[in-house]
């Protein structure tokens, strides 16, 4: 059996990959490892919550089943955003959390999310000993009889309570400001609107309307036309787009342009620093990121950490470090003290906290950053890591960052499913960067 854990919990084509027997599974290497039973304490709680897609409600029963079997008392949050679920997690005190939710995936695929105490992702070497619980490596997990079986409990006022947390984050209210808001179909389709209109903003709400088929399809975060052209029929002062999860937040300005997540870091990262929130003046980012995210903080001397793509490297440097800001171009923003994961609605409220503060619209906020022209060819390749060693593509490389100079930027970056090379070149004009780009791509190639 191969490594299930990828880098954002255990995915795949729900009943297919996904199937209930494997979250039955998972869910007791779960409780085994992160609750086990002591008759010397309490019994040990799990917050179990979902996205709105089909294939949840029969995962989550497969989720509560392997919990309770395993003597854990089930509370079902229902259908909540990730970082609610995460939030909630903690707020209960809870041994551990579990949601069930393919992100921006398209519907016929899920994944199961588990949250330590906390509401925190789990580290690698935690994956592992869940990994070795299924495969039977420490024997079978503990099965109580009669009184010892979990119960199910519905946490009926889990919405109230994730919404009264987003409010305690606001410190100026959003009034005078029209946003437009695309769920996704998803989890955000409640508690996203009602959060902006709570802190003040009139709301138009679209993608609101899940039905367990249509979340993310040619909506949400991965589809902004619709964003963009609600934005503009409305007049409103910008558009916010949530995945199906809801931890991600991507933007649209008044005149329907994009702003992206590095763009919002940028406007926060800022904020923050003005403020004194911005712990030691450091943002954290991946590899990913624009150079004119990078260009933009060093004139406003904010230091740059970067970290592996995906927003777990992201949570993990910015524990290590006890950083205050972090996140990606994709959207994933973090703010730790306000939350253990990234958290979409969070970073709505607060870049229309920004705008509503300083009276300067998005298009002006965001202009604190120009982008580069990043373009990205993927090479598909006999043995990725050879490539890594090669000593022409090294060469290559070197050749082309003399010729960038400061102004541009190579990676090149294996796969992690595929024998893929990823080339990705930034410069000051798009024609330069894509030559570039296409010249790396073809010594690459050649290895």
């Amino acid at each position: 059996m191969g490594r299930l854990f990828g880098t954002d919990g255990v995915r795949g084509l729900a009943n297919a990959e996904l199937t209930v027997e494997l979250a039955l599974r998972l869910a007791g290497g779960a409780a085994a490892v992160l609750a086990p039973v002591d008759s010397g304490r309490r019994r040990p709680v799990a917050v179990v919550g979902r996205d709105p897609r089909a294939s949840g409600e029969m995962l989550e029963a497969a989720v509560t089943a392997g919990l309770t079997a395993a003597g854990v008392d089930v509370l079902s949050v229902g259908v909540q955003p990730t970082p609610a679920v995460a939030y909630l997690t903690a707020a209960y005190g809870a041994d551990l959390g579990v949601m069930i939710s393919a992100s921006h995936n398209p519907m016929p695929d899920n994944g199961i999310k588990i949250f330590a105490a906390g509401g925190h992702k789990l580290e690698d070497s935690v994956e592992d000993r869940i990994e070795a619980v299924l495969q039977g490596e420490n024997g079978s997990p503990a099965r109580p009889t009669g009184a010892g079986i979990g119960r199910v409990r519905v946490a009926e006022d889990a919405v109230d309570r994730y919404l009264a947390h987003l409010a305690s984050t606001m410190h100026h209210p959003l009034t005078g400001l029209t946003v437009v808001v695309d769920c996704a179909h998803g989890a955000a389709s409640r508690v996203g609107p009602e959060a902006y209109e709570a802190a003040g903003a009139t709301v138009i709400a679209i993608g609101a309307e899940p039905d367990g088929l249509n979340i993310n399809l040619d909506c949400g975060s991965t589809h902004l036309e619709g964003l963009q052209k609600a934005v503009l029929e409305h007049g409103a002062d910008l558009g916010l787009a949530h995945d199906g999860d809801a931890d991600r937040c991507l933007a649209v300005d008044a005149s329907g342009a994009v702003v992206d997540g590095d763009a919002i870091m940028a406007i926060l990262a800022l904020s923050m620093h003005e403020s004194g929130e911005l712990r030691d003046g450091t943002l954290v980012t991946t590899v990913m990121s624009n150079l004119g995210l990078h260009l933009a903080m060093k004139d406003a001397g904010i230091a740059v950490r970067t970290v592996g793509v995906g927003d777990r490297y992201v949570l993990e440097e910015l524990r290590r470090g006890g950083f205050s800001l972090g996140g990606e171009q994709s959207g994933h923003i973090v703010l730790p003290a306000h939350g253990t994961t990234g958290d979409g609605v969070l970073t709505g409220l607060r870049l229309m906290e920004r705008i509503a503060a300083t009276g300067r619209s998005l298009t002006e906020l965001a202009s604190v950053m120009t982008i580069l022209p990043q373009v990205l060819v993927n090479v598909r390749v006999s043995d990725k890591a050879a490539v890594a060693n090669d000593p022409a593509v090294a060469s290559a490389v070197a050749e082309v960052e003399r010729e960038l100079g400061e102004t541009g930027r190579v990676l090149l970056r294996p796969s992690g499913t595929e024998q893929l090379v990823r080339v990705m070149v930034e410069a000051a004009d798009d024609s330069h960067a894509r030559a570039l780009a296409d010249r790396l791509a073809g010594v690459v190639a050649g290895v």
